[in-house]
């Protein structure tokens, strides 16, 4: 699987593999997180051209996952992570991360974070596995509390979200996922 920064023209595939990742989430009570919309072209566009969005592509090129991402208080926020479910248990969600936390060690950036689920297998459960740790209250950045307020005025509060944190090597922390 290899991943490289996205082109234009993947943009409507990267929305084909959010709607295609959401669809889990109706067989564990969530239809609403299944039927929201994926991030509007002019979104990812703004993304891509910010140099963070990424895909990973299948022998066709073709985008069967994506990570976006953005500096907030000295660590790359994991906006977010998606694999299209033909892609899925073959490690393409740890490559991708594992690009992000390369990204973000390029800027000298401490850690990975990212907001999730706290009780879905495939969201907080996993990002432990990875090395993440959920963050308490008190830990929380500024930058962290104002993208929990914006969840929660879209109405992701409805179910039990956490904020995580994966420091990265050259910060005292533990290695990055894949690394």
């Amino acid at each position: 699987m290899r991943i490289r920064p996205a082109a234009p023209g993947d943009l409507p595939a990267i929305q084909d593999v959010e709607r295609a990742a959401g669809a889990p989430f109706r067989d564990v009570g969530m239809p609403e997180i299944a039927d929201d919309d994926p991030p509007t072209l002019d979104e990812l566009e703004r993304c891509r051209k910010a140099g963070r969005c990424w895909v990973a592509v299948d022998e066709r090129d073709r985008p069967v996952a994506y990570v976006t991402a953005e500096p907030v208080d000295g660590a790359l926020h994991v906006e977010q992570v998606s694999v299209h479910p033909r892609a899925a248990r073959r490690g393409v969600g740890r490559t991708l991360l594992a690009h992000a936390a390369e990204h973000a060690r390029e800027r000298d950036l401490t850690a990975l974070t990212l907001t999730t689920f706290a009780e879905v297998p495939w969201n907080a459960p996993y990002y432990a596995r990875l090395g993440f740790r959920t963050l308490p209250e008190p830990e929380l950045t500024p930058g962290l509390r104002r993208i929990r307020a914006e969840e929660s005025a879209h109405g992701l509060d409805h179910w039990p979200r956490v904020c995580m944190r994966l420091e990265l090597p050259g910060a005292d922390g533990p290695s990055a996922p894949g690394g």
